[in-house]
């Protein structure tokens, strides 16, 4: 069976309540959860949360919330392998015969069910470990600069000064959407960067950190013009 974990716990400090806050029209995790059924790939879509108002509105949205997610798992520290883990194992002790697992961020509410869907063919065309949403970094890394102290400039890599930007080689970034792993993965928590996994690339304009309040005023505006650009198009 394939299942979806969608980690959501109630301690968000920057954005209070970020996981069930409105976000255009909809609590946030409603857009995660909404995404996975309409995938049609997952036998059960579970939210992993310490909080029982965000089970309240997950179960209202459509996802199970079949346990607490322990206190050692809640705290700011507590990173989402370890968290998709202990759900994993969770099913495996309740004698469920998972096969894969999508853990889907619940602050991604420019994720698709289609990508879904073809992250979880990569991840078995390939036999990888994980299959992971990522986006091209838009300016060259290898041309980054940093402020000292002092507030002078320099390159991170000098050298790379007379290098014309198209001789550069490109580089990607995690989009933060969700990561296809395998049961057995999660289950002896392997790390996700490595040459195990694949990349399932999104275009830039579909990705958004959401971390700070300008970050999600920044979304609501992408959002909003994705959907003026949609309707605009359909129409015509």
């Amino acid at each position: 069976m394939n299942v979806a974990i969608i980690p959501a716990r109630g301690g968000s400090k920057r954005i209070p309540r970020k996981n069930i806050k409105t976000f255009c029209g909809k609590p946030m995790i409603a857009w995660s959860i909404e995404a996975a059924h309409k995938s049609g790939v997952f036998d059960r879509v579970i939210v992993s949360t310490d909080d029982e108002e965000i089970a309240t509105v997950a179960k209202r949205f459509g996802a199970e919330v079949p346990f607490v997610r322990p206190e050692e798992l809640s705290n700011d520290y507590a990173g989402t392998i370890p968290v998709i883990r202990h759900a994993t194992c969770w099913l495996i002790e309740q004698g469920y015969n998972v096969a894969n697992v999508c853990c889907i961020y619940a602050t991604a509410p420019f994720i698709t069910h289609e990508d879904i869907v073809r992250g979880l063919d990569i991840l078995e065309n390939h036999t990888a470990d994980y299959a992971f949403t990522v986006t091209r970094y838009p300016y060259p890394i290898q041309r980054a600069l940093k402020i000292d102290q002092h507030d002078k400039i320099g390159m991170f890599n000098p050298e790379m000064f007379h290098v014309r930007s198209q001789d550069l080689e490109e580089s990607w970034h995690d989009a933060g959407q969700f990561y296809w792993g395998t049961r057995m993965a999660w289950e002896q928590e392997k790390p996700i960067f490595t040459s195990n996994s694949y990349p399932v690339i999104l275009p830039a304009e579909r990705v958004q950190d959401i971390d700070t309040p300008e970050d999600w005023r920044v979304a609501e505006w992408l959002y909003k013009a994705m959907e003026f650009k949609n309707e605009h198009f359909s129409a015509s």
